[in-house]
Order: C-alpha cells, then structure tokens, then sequence
C-alpha cells in the first residue's frame, strides 16, 4: 500500500524586490528584472495561539504622552516630518551615493545629543575614524552621542541593549547582515530580517530609529518592498550633483502630511537648513535680457520661486535640436508646437534650448506660460518687461488654465519683490479687450485667457 508522503509546494522568489510566485519566470512581475527569479522552499507551519504581552483596552484609554514628538534640532526635517521626531518611530531615509545623507543623520544625531538625549550612530560604510573626522569638520562632537562601526545585527542589538539610545541612526540597513539567515547583506531576505529586528526594538524600547537605504539607477528604493511597508515613514533625499542645494521629501508619513519638503545647503562645513531658497533659483540680471522669465512653482506646500532660461537660434542641421536642462522636455517640444500653431511663433528650422537657474528640476505646469514666454522673448529678441512672474499651465488649444494655490504663490513673488504677474483668467469670463487687472499685497496681477493674449500684453510678438 503506497503511503502518503506530504511535500513542500516550491515557490519562486525574485532576489532584486522579495516578489514570489508559483512557477518560474524568466523576468520578475514586479521589478522587471531579468533572471532574478529563483526557487525558494516555503515554508509550512501553523500558528497557535499564545499570551499576549498587554491586554486589549479601548482606544481612548491610551496614553499618548510616550508619543509626543520632539524636535530633531532641524528645522527643515521638523517640517518635513510634521513636527519633529515621534519616539518609537521607524524612519527610512533614501538617496544616491553622495547626496549627503549620511551628514544630515550626523547633524540630526548630534543635534539630538546636544539636547541631553542619547543617540547612537551605526555606520556600516565607513570606520568609526571616518566618521569622527566628519563630526570634526561639521561640529558634532557631543558627549551624548555614541558611534559604533558595526555590520553584524546582533552586534548592533547589543549596543542598543548597553547604551540605551533615544535615537539610532543605521547607515545603512544594506551593509548589516544577521547570522542565520540565509543570503548575503544587502540581499532580499537579509534587508527584511534586519530591517524588522531593527523596527521591534524601536517599538518594544520606545526608540525613534533612522536607517539609510540605497536606491537603484531608477531612483527606487533597493531592496524588497517590504522594507517601505514596514517603517512608518519614507523620506528621499535629493539634488543634483553639480549643485549645494537638497530636498528631502516625504512619500509616506503615519504621523503628518506628505506634501512638505526641506530645502538644504550642502557644503565643506556640513549641511545648512534653507528657509527661504527662492534666491537660490532667479538670476540677478542688472539689465534686460531676451529669453528669460521668472515663475512660481510648489514644492508641497511652499511657493519657491524659479527662473527659466530660453535660447532659439538657426539651426546648423536639417533636424532641430530640442534640449532642457531642469524641464521635462516633451513639456517643451508641445509648448512649441501650441506657440506655432496659435501664437505665430514660427521656430521651423530653429534649435531651441530651455534651462532652469540654479539646478533645479521642474515639473509643475503652472511653469509652462513662464516656458513659452521665455522662447517667444529669446526669438524676437525682446526681454520680458523687469519685475514680470508669469504662472498658468497652457493647454493644446492655446488656452491658459488656472492653477492650484494661485494666491499663496502671488504674495510669495510680491514679497520678493516682483511688481507685475500675468495668470489665467477665470474659466467661463468673456474675453475683454485688455487684460482684467487686480491687486495682490501691492502686485499689479493681469489675467489673460491665451498665450497669444499673453504675448501680445508683453509686446513679445
């Protein structure tokens, strides 16, 4: 009598992201990595119950005085975060290589130590001389802050458990592996056992625990996704390369809004909070020059203000070129075709360049009117009138459409100073002979209802 024999049903892992499923493929479902899907055993067992830790109590009776935030010495991240830092909070900072970090978590450390409050600082990447040399140069020597180069994770617990920290900061959870389990640091399951071993302490202890996370070529957080379910916020730290200035902005917050983001100076003494980056982003021209003009885009909730940059000239090639530096440039080749076909602005034959100041990136359409004036000016040879914000998305029809927060980014440009906006009329007005012109904390503001409306005010056709 053949006897029955029980057997594991095999599943298929991706070792790029965690992703399973029952059969094999040759390319994972939900990364699109190839040849990253690989056999994994699941495992088969059965949960009973078992004591629980703390009884069951209705929701009103719970104290929230071990949850009150406190500041982390930052301002910029206090507003990003929605206030400052919540005991018990698990927090995943991720940026490129270089971004500046690790210098922000030893600020946000040494900040923590200065107000009496211990912190500990993992670092898996470099030595503990390393880091020291950093906390030199940016001022961070704080007796209240402890630093240990470690990589193994029950070498990290121990740590925790004989310092007994306020504050961890882990950098980073890819370079921290844990005994007995299978696969590499940095590896799919090896992330995921390190990253919850690290978060029931944080719970259990009542710690606010920073990891830092690695992103791959995309921009995307490495490792599985798991890791961003787990924690209970996701910050990406930003910018680019060949500029000091950086943002941190959050993509998932328990505890506030994730629309907010820091703006930060990034330089030889460190890294400096940035309250009013607006200047970091408009040129100071002492004369008129054709091809530029000033908008107001959002970052979250906070109007910065930016200037755009636009040189047409004849085209040495039988194609013409199409090149941003900062825009989305499939943004720029639809602004050029709706100048063309409704504003008169024939740029046949012509390259067209468009740029940001400063290094910044944009992709608010309250920038595209601000874009099209900046061409249409550097093709005439006519500047845009001095202290002139422009600010309206333009649509296929030549239309101008208005834009979220209208009012918040006036007052932000009247403050600096800028004497005249053009924006979208009202949807459904009649079209007036001239512009309707209204008052905004001292700001002449001209609503037009095209660009052509738009061009002809500014006398740039």
């Amino acid at each position: 009598m053949a006897t029955a024999r029980s057997s594991k049903r095999a599943t298929y892992r991706c070792s790029e992201c965690g992703w399973e499923t029952a059969k094999w493929v040759g390319r994972c479902g939900e990364c699109q990595a190839w040849g990253s899907v690989a056999e994994a055993a699941a495992p088969v067992g059965r949960t009973q119950s078992a004591p629980v830790s703390t009884a069951a109590v209705p929701i009103g009776e719970v104290s929230v005085s071990d949850s009150e935030r406190r500041t982390s010495g930052v301002p910029e991240l206090d507003r990003v975060l929605g206030g400052g830092l919540v005991p018990g909070a698990a927090i995943l900072l991720a940026g490129e290589p270089g971004v500046g970090k690790s210098t922000l978590l030893l600020e946000v450390a040494a900040q923590t130590a200065r107000y009496g409050r211990r912190a500990l600082y993992v670092t898996g990447e470099e030595s503990a001389s390393q880091v020291r040399l950093r906390a030199d140069r940016t001022n961070a020597i704080q007796d209240e802050l402890y630093l240990a180069a470690e990589t193994d994770l029950g070498a990290v617990l121990t740590h925790i458990e004989e310092s007994r920290p306020e504050l961890i900061v882990v950098d980073s959870v890819q370079t921290i592996g844990a005994s007995g389990v299978e696969g590499i640091p940095g590896g799919v399951t090896q992330v995921r056992e390190v990253a919850a071993a690290l978060i029931r302490v944080a719970k259990t202890r009542n710690i606010t625990t920073v990891v830092v996370g690695h992103v791959t070529k995309d921009g995307a957080i490495a490792g599985p996704r798991v890791l961003e379910h787990l924690v209970d916020v996701v910050l990406h730290f930003e910018g680019a390369r060949d500029s000091r200035f950086r943002m941190v902005r959050a993509m998932k917050n328990r505890f506030g809004p994730i629309d907010e983001v820091g703006c930060f100076d990034l330089s030889s003494e460190g890294i400096v909070a940035v309250t009013d980056p607006s200047g970091l982003f408009v040129e100071t021209h002492h004369v008129s020059v054709p091809g530029t003009c000033v908008t107001v885009t959002m970052e979250g909730r906070r109007p910065l203000l930016a200037e755009i940059q636009a040189l047409t000239v004849l085209g040495a090639e039988e194609r013409a070129k199409r090149t941003t530096s900062g825009l989305d440039g499939s943004r720029l080749a639809m602004i050029l075709a709706v100048l063309q076909r409704h504003a008169r602005v024939s740029l046949s034959g012509r390259d067209v360049f468009a740029s940001t100041v400063g290094g910044a990136r944009i992709s608010d359409p309250a920038a595209d009117l601000a874009l099209a004036l900046a061409v249409a000016s550097s093709h005439s040879g006519t500047p845009t009138p001095r202290g002139v914000v422009a600010l309206g998305e333009i649509g296929l029809a030549g239309e101008l459409r208005r834009v979220r927060d209208l009012d918040q980014r006036l007052s932000e440009a009247a403050r600096l100073g800028f004497t005249v906006a053009v924006v979208p009329a009202d949807p459904g007005t009649p079209v007036p002979n001239r512009p309707n012109e209204r008052d905004v904390d001292g700001m002449r503001v001209f609503e037009v209802h095209s660009i052509g409306s738009a061009l002809e005010f500014l006398r740039l056709v």
